[in-house]
């Protein structure tokens, strides 16, 4: 597999020429509401407004396209929440290359059915949970000698999903210096934070899965939680040894949010820009509502992460305010 060593600004570079086309410059959106609650002019970053409907296809299509002419004939194997899966699924039906994706059971259906409909093989596992999931999925990847594709912790996927997107960013708001960004397994965090290396970094996690302060307090990275029942799948289990090692050092803060308080969230976000993002992606914005996010001195941007949910989820969203 074309690995890459490190996460370097000669890779992100290389990943942020090679999307150009492929995906989209995703808009930055000023957002009157959050600048007003805030105090400091505040933009949205909408990567819910990305192909395949999140940030994810940004790395997933970065990393298939260095398969070796092998890996490409035998084809991969990843583990999702979905989003990565609906992403590892678009660029292995674009570079023809046989995908197999192992889902929690717990997975959203229209990111399953988004997965199906892009020509994947898609494997329900028999957990709830991220981290057993991603567990059992090495195991098939090992028993069918096929590699695996990590979702977050992989320099090639950090450098594409964080900092292709933190290049963007500085283009279309300069002024910017705080970031909030959504951590899971921690691909988008990392690449971001390492390409924005003076900037005030604000990592939002849901408060009953928080692998950052647990691994900060560790000094180590807590690669694998109980799961937790939670909408906000994205950023539900452990995060990543390599992700940790770049993401530790470059964190401000860290900012909890509770599960009502996400859901708020998504309702906010319809009611003051009319747009309709996942639970997963409205971590950001809860931490700014809920001023878990801390006092903000500097213009910010607030990464919105994605939009893949059902209408079942919706109803169950809109019906609890």
């Amino acid at each position: 597999m074309t690995t890459a060593d490190s996460l370097t600004p000669e890779l992100i570079a290389e990943a942020s020429q090679f999307l150009r086309g492929r995906v989209r410059h995703t808009p930055l959106e000023f957002s009157p509401a959050l600048s007003e609650a805030m105090g400091v002019p505040v933009w949205l970053k909408l990567e819910s407004m990305q192909l395949t409907g999140s940030f994810k296809i940004r790395g997933a299509l970065f990393r298939v396209s260095r398969l070796t002419s092998e890996e490409r004939r035998s084809g991969v194997i990843t583990c999702s929440a979905g989003n990565h899966g609906k992403a590892v699924a678009y660029a292995a039906r674009h570079y023809g290359v046989p995908a197999t994706i192992c889902v929690p059971r717990s997975v959203d259906r229209a990111k399953y059915d988004g997965m199906v409909a892009l020509g994947a093989d898609v494997r329900v596992s028999a957990f709830d949970g991220y981290d057993d999931t991603e567990e059992w999925a090495k195991a098939v990847a090992a028993e069918e000698q096929r590699p695996f594709l990590s979702a977050f912790d992989d320099y090639a996927v950090m450098a594409a999903n964080g900092g292709t997107i933190a290049g963007e960013v500085f283009e279309d708001a300069p002024a910017a210096h705080v970031f909030l960004l959504p951590v899971g397994g921690g691909g988008l965090a990392a690449g971001f934070a390492f390409a924005a290396p003076d900037a005030v970094i604000i990592a939002c996690q849901h408060v009953l899965s928080p692998a950052l302060p647990m691994s900060i307090e560790a000094g180590r990275a807590i690669t694998r939680l109980p799961a937790v029942e939670t909408m906000a799948g994205g950023v539900e289990g452990g995060i990543g040894a390599l992700t940790f090692a770049i993401l530790a050092p470059r964190v401000n803060r860290v900012a909890l949010v509770s599960e009502d308080e996400i859901l708020e969230a998504v309702r906010w976000m319809i009611e003051h820009h009319q747009y309709l993002i996942e639970p997963t992606a409205a971590v950001t914005v809860a931490a700014c509502l809920t001023g878990r996010a801390g006092k903000l001195t500097e213009p910010a941007v607030v990464v919105i992460s994605g939009r893949n949910v059902g209408a079942g989820a919706v109803k169950r969203i809109l019906c609890e305010c």
